[in-house]
């Protein structure tokens, strides 16, 4: 198992995408806390009722779906987590299980990857799109993305969450999935805190078959030393790109010294809106185990930037893979 905080900021002069997407309303809970430990529960989650979430993703429903960066910005102004208190455990590792716009020099269209895909939900009443990813649990049926992805933190969880792998020019070779439960870290959830802004949303079987037997899983890894070398996959759709193709970035990660207090990490990338959620791999490619998402970035920076995964969004992981 890996553990890593996600991060979907809200900034002023905010580009990177981030979406809610879930299915039907339920009723949220929170993990308990381990006697002798903190009150404050790790994560919140709630049950989805999926039924029709499938059909209601009509091919001009996906095309006119919002970018998730508007949803980011929401963010502005909220608390975010002293450098101190984001915890980091021991490294822990789970491995993965096998089954051109304008003059950007930054990201480079990429190859379709059959567990990469993008994620569509509605919340207040409009529908927004945004990546995601699916990853090795004992569920067989995780898909992890940002935390703004599955819930407005504070606020609502989202509804009509469908994950659409290899999503190509409106193609969805492998079907589209919906969810029965969403998960995210109690600091978003309660008080939108980007310091933990990563969600995970655990998928119903679709025609008898669960997601990773199809698609296969990525590995994850929590608690990894900073500075690694990212490849960061997602779907952007805001100008100059238009969302109907993957899109990858390539670096070594930076820590953002705008806000140092988010503890997050930066690459090199250009991806825009919609390719919230998507997933960071330690490497060169989509074969790396994923150790965070894309979150946010400042206007004309030419910068993407993901939580770190500690042990808040390793315990979230942990409970949603086993639900």
């Amino acid at each position: 198992m890996t553990r890593t905080r996600s991060l979907a900021a809200s900034l002023l002069s905010l580009t990177a995408a981030a979406v809610l997407a879930l299915a039907g309303a339920g009723t949220a809970t929170a993990a308990p806390a381990a006697s002798g430990e903190d009150s404050t529960p790790s994560f919140a989650s709630v049950k989805v009722d999926s039924t029709g979430a499938a059909e209601y993703w009509t091919a001009d429903r996906m095309r006119a779906a919002i970018p998730g960066d508007v949803l980011a910005g929401n963010a502005s102004g909220r608390p975010a987590t002293a450098a101190e208190s984001v915890d980091k455990g021991k490294n822990k590792k789970v491995r993965a299980t096998k089954a051109n716009p304008g003059k950007l020099k930054l990201a480079s269209e990429a190859d379709p990857v059959k567990h990469v895909g993008k994620v569509f939900f509605t919340l207040g009443g409009a529908n927004y799109v945004c990546s995601g990813n699916a990853v090795v649990s004992k569920n067989r049926s995780l898909v992890a993305t940002a935390g703004h992805c599955v819930s407005d933190g504070p606020g609502s969880f989202a509804t009509n969450f469908t994950f659409v792998p290899a999503y190509k020019d409106g193609a969805a070779p492998y079907g589209a999935w919906t969810a029965e439960a969403l998960y995210t870290t109690k600091q978003w959830e309660a008080a939108g805190d980007i310091a933990y802004d990563t969600g995970f949303a655990v998928m119903s079987p679709l025609d008898g078959h669960r997601l990773t037997d199809v698609v296969g899983g990525s590995g994850v890894e929590f608690n990894a030393e900073r500075g690694g070398q990212y490849t960061a996959y997602g779907f952007p759709a805001s100008k100059p790109y238009d969302g109907e193709r993957l899109w990858s970035c390539t670096g070594t990660a930076v820590n953002d010294t705008r806000h140092p207090e988010f503890e997050t990490q930066g690459i090199p990338c250009n991806m825009t809106g919609g390719s919230s959620g998507g997933p960071w791999f330690l490497g060169g490619n989509a074969d790396g185990l994923q150790n965070s998402v894309n979150s946010y970035g400042y206007s004309g920076a030419g910068m993407m930037y993901g939580p770190y995964w500690g042990t808040v969004i390793e315990e979230t992981y942990t409970f949603a893979e086993a639900s």
